[in-house]
């Protein structure tokens, strides 16, 4: 691969103290008052009765008994697959045994549902808001500004991410420009924002977002709109399919061929 001539580009010192430093502080700082405006943003969880809450686990019973089979012995797991069985397909788990059969209610008529999206948006209002006046900010006074060097070999496939606002096709991808050192912040303040608000902040955006992305826990698994009766019986269905065989399946053969192999 051929390799760029090393380059030399004369900066003024002062770019580290007017660009490099404001832009720095600036990230850390609104991801501190983000962490402190989601805390006062926040609403408090809801309690939730006894029968939402068996309706739920009962869900993760059958689906860690289906995940699990292998660690159990065969009268075990049958025992677990037909009472489990049984249950969903009686409907002995629903919060609503009357609504069984009936269409999901409506989710936009769901308190708990406009809750969770109101707090969905205004997670995303905090972050959006934010990354727009920084963004217009940078654009505004340090766009094509060539800031820092890094000090490690990198290919030339990085330079249209570390040189963003710089149109210059035969500058060193080491070079990174102002908006880019931008973007890094955003990526790589987390253990800044660790150290100073603790693991549990709110600071960082890539994490806030992997979150809402994530798979949903507590007693609103289901999620609005989805019928509980129509989740027990699929997962009554898997459990009916599996073919069951147990790690301790013959372990007196395998340990005493172990044995008298060594």
């Amino acid at each position: 691969m051929a390799q760029l001539p090393a380059q030399t580009i004369h900066r003024d010192p002062q770019l580290l103290y007017w660009i490099l430093l404001p832009i720095t502080a600036v990230m850390v700082l609104t991801g501190i008052l983000r962490h402190y405006a989601s805390v006062l943003m926040a609403t408090q969880p809801k309690r939730f009765d006894q029968k939402s809450i068996k309706e739920q686990r009962s869900m993760v019973h059958g689906v860690a008994t289906r995940t699990n089979f292998h660690v159990l012995s065969a009268p075990s797991f049958r025992t677990r697959r037909d009472y489990l069985s049984n249950a969903y397909e009686s409907g002995a788990f629903l919060k609503d045994p009357d609504r069984r059969g009936q269409p999901p209610a409506n989710p936009m008529t769901d308190p708990n549902a406009m809750d969770g999206m109101m707090g969905m948006m205004k997670n995303n209002m905090a972050m959006m808001i934010p990354n727009t006046l920084i963004m217009s900010w940078i654009n505004a006074f340090f766009s094509g500004f060539v800031i820092i060097k890094l000090p490690f070999p990198i290919t030339i496939k990085f330079k249209s991410m570390l040189q963003a606002g710089v149109m210059t096709k035969e500058m060193d991808p080491r070079w990174m420009s102002s908006i880019s050192w931008y973007f890094l912040c955003i990526f790589g303040l987390q253990s800044v924002f660790n150290f100073i608000l603790g693991s549990e902040n709110a600071a960082n955006q890539m994490a806030q977002q992997m979150g809402a992305m994530g798979p949903q826990a507590g007693p609103q698994m289901f999620g609005p709109g989805v019928d509980p009766d129509k989740q027990f019986k699929t997962e009554a269905e898997n459990l009916a399919v599996v073919e069951h065989y147990s790690v301790l399946d013959d372990v007196e053969d395998r340990l005493l061929k172990g044995i008298k192999s060594n």
